[in-house]
């Protein structure tokens, strides 16, 4: 019998028992040693000690000795359409000319390829406990990526990223009207489908590159759909200082003027602001989303210009992204987690800046609440859907193990993430995603992505010679 789509009983409750550690992430940030978690359908009913769950019945009972569990990470800011078909061909110098190469590449796929790519970028981010994401807008054939969210279980948000201004990105500029229009329908017809998995966001790419109208209307499209909004929103000199000369105000001010900003709003990358900028963020209940990974390997600034300790100090939700596979390469929570904690120290030469705990909650509790999910998902509490991460923590990388979050933060990565769950169900197990035949996937985007190569006649080989 394949292991491939086997859902789990309607209903069933399974006891997930004997952990090591049970990182809670509920209000008191509780961590439970032998601990047990028991689901029923797609929530959680209890979280405790083993002995005290021990005569709660059970349908399946999983052994979890040895595991830390926690909630499943949420990512985001995290492009999965396109990137894996040519991951990592990118010269780490290209600069400018990055982006318009990313999206000519993007701009030849058909829906079967980037149902393909995003069904690959989905299994490693599961395989490596993000259970959540946001798509920033950039996948063109949602009807058709629909598929890979149902296949996999994943939870994530989605969106078309919509332009009105002219751009060096090689973004396709609409109209205004039909800008509104566009996300409009894509709200309508994708928010909360899978059974609530899916949510739809409006998603105007960047304010440098949309009209105020266009961005005030895609607010009033989020606030009319009690949904939410997303910008890439990385501002550099020359960006700050024009909107300084047309607007009179710095790029957070102009957005907060125009009543774009709100609780409903998250803000990706998040790089040359100013200290007034993250109170106008704080007055407003803007969120935001770092990307180290992106940042450090494109030479951002982040620990120049990036305002995180800042926010946080003044009230700001902040959660943690990972970017693109072929912008950062890499889409691992526990590395970006690793960053966030170490950045900020290094920079700001102290070494209470951001600590494991922290960063840890960025990528749970408030990621959750970055992306308006913090009442369903980011913690295991009762009653809250059971998206939980079981991590192995008998490689050498855990040991020894006495404190549960530094060892998670600092030492562990994806690699020994065991079991995977959303809403109840088992989606990877003993380190195998139980979805999709994996290296059959590989095999099809590989050569996807060598036939998007040729059909652009873009070639970017290696410095040294592959003989």
């Amino acid at each position: 019998t394949s292991r491939f789509n086997v859902p789990n009983m309607p209903d069933e409750t399974i006891k997930i028992q004997g952990a090591r550690f049970i990182i809670t992430m509920d209000p008191s940030r509780r961590i439970v040693g032998d601990g047990t978690v028991v689901v029923q359908g797609q929530k959680i009913t209890h979280v405790g000690k083993t002995a005290e769950l021990s005569a709660v019945p059970a349908d399946r009972i999983i052994d979890a000795t040895d595991m830390l569990i926690t909630p499943g990470f949420c990512n985001g800011h995290m492009h999965i359409s396109y990137a894996h078909a040519t991951r990592g061909i990118f010269p780490d110098d290209l600069g400018s000319a990055y982006l318009p190469n990313v999206f000519k590449l993007q701009s030849v796929m058909t829906a079967e390829e980037e149902y393909h790519t995003s069904l690959l970028a989905i299994t490693e981010l599961l395989k490596n406990g993000t259970t959540t994401f946001l798509d920033p807008g950039s996948t063109k054939h949602i009807g058709r990526c629909m598929d890979a969210y149902e296949q996999s279980g994943c939870r994530i948000i989605t969106g078309t990223h919509v332009t009105d201004k002219p751009n060096p990105l090689n973004l396709p500029v609409s109209a205004t009207a039909d800008a509104i229009d566009s996300v409009a329908a894509t709200i309508k017809e994708f928010d909360g489908k899978l059974d609530g998995r899916v949510r739809a966001w409006a998603m105007p790419f960047a304010p440098g590159f949309c009209t105020e109208e266009l961005l005030t209307q895609c607010k009033r499209l989020a606030d009319d759909y009690g949904t939410g909004l997303t910008l890439h929103y990385n501002n550099g000199q020359q960006y700050v200082e024009s909107t300084l000369k047309e607007t009179g105000l710095r790029p957070t001010q102009y957005l907060e003027k125009l009543g774009v900003l709100g609780e409903n709003v998250t803000l990706s990358h998040m790089l040359g602001l100013d200290e007034s900028e993250v109170e106008a963020l704080a007055r407003t209940g803007a969120k935001a989303v770092f990307v180290p990974t992106a940042a450090v390997k494109g030479g951002s600034g982040i620990t120049q210009s990036g305002l995180l300790p800042e926010m946080l100090e003044a009230g700001v939700v902040a959660g943690i992204g990972t970017d693109a596979g072929n912008n950062s390469n890499l889409l691992e929570t526990n590395r970006a987690m690793y960053l966030i904690a170490v950045l900020f120290k290094d920079a700001r030469q102290d070494s209470r800046a951001i600590p494991a705990e922290t960063a840890l909650e960025m990528a749970t509790i408030k990621g959750a609440e970055a992306l308006g999910l913090e009442t369903e998902i980011g913690s295991l509490e009762p009653g809250k859907k059971a998206d939980l991460v079981m991590f192995d923590t008998r490689g050498v990388e855990w040991r020894t193990l006495f404190n549960p979050v530094n060892n998670l933060v600092y030492n562990a990565d994806g690699r020994s993430v065991h079991t995977v769950m959303v809403d109840g169900k088992i989606l990877v197990e003993d380190h195998v995603p139980l979805f999709v035949d994996e290296w059959g996937l590989i095999q099809k985007v590989q050569g996807i992505g060598e036939d998007m190569l040729a059909r652009t006649g873009l070639s970017f080989p290696p410095r040294w010679p592959v003989v």
